[in-house]
């Protein structure tokens, strides 16, 4: 026997027995991919909302955004765990580890129709992984650049990080002097 008949033959026996373990399956699959693409563009929207929010400074409005990302993430992980079911029980039908079971080994065995069906989820969802990847790093950026800025500006008020000028006064107290002799953010004293 050549390769490619024992591949044909192969191909041929995993399909059979996916057939046999639950036809239903892969388009329980399939509607589970179709929900996780809509979770990733969901995760880009609220990216980009909360982008949005940072730059306009709306406090209010990104712990809202934050509450409700955080309930969405609790909800989404019986999702994963469908999602990671419905592997385990391919792997076992195309006797495979979970870890060989993936969308490629998922669509070397199925007719053709199917096929296509996975072949276009596998696409959208890879498509939609590296523009939550691109967003999330511009995101990430944002938020360092914001942290990098207000203890930059906290540094400066505060004259934190100088030694500055140090005086007692008649009662022993002391003072600080960073910004300069006689020179304060704000002067308390009259």
């Amino acid at each position: 026997m050549k390769a490619t008949e024992i591949e044909i033959e192969d191909r041929n026996r995993f399909a059979e027995k996916l057939q046999n373990a639950d036809p239903d399956k892969v388009d329980e699959l399939l509607i589970i991919l179709d929900k996780d693409a809509q979770h990733i563009q969901e995760s880009l929207s609220r990216l980009n909302e909360l982008r949005g929010l940072v730059i306009k400074r709306d406090d209010a409005a990104l712990g809202k955004l934050l509450g409700s990302i955080q309930s969405e993430s609790n909800s989404y992980r019986s999702q994963e765990s469908k999602r990671q079911s419905i592997r385990k029980e391919l792997a076992t039908a195309l006797d495979c580890s979970l870890e060989q079971m993936t969308l490629s080994r998922l669509e070397e065995v199925l007719p053709e129709e199917k096929k296509a069906q996975v072949t276009e989820r596998k696409d959208k969802l890879r498509l939609l992984a590296e523009e939550l990847k691109k967003e999330y790093l511009s995101t990430t950026m944002l938020l360092s650049d914001c942290a990098r800025f207000n203890s930059l500006l906290l540094k400066t008020i505060f004259g934190l990080g100088k030694t500055g000028m140090v005086y007692y006064n008649s009662n022993g107290a002391a003072k600080r002097s960073v910004l300069g002799r006689n020179a304060a953010f704000v002067n308390l004293e009259f």
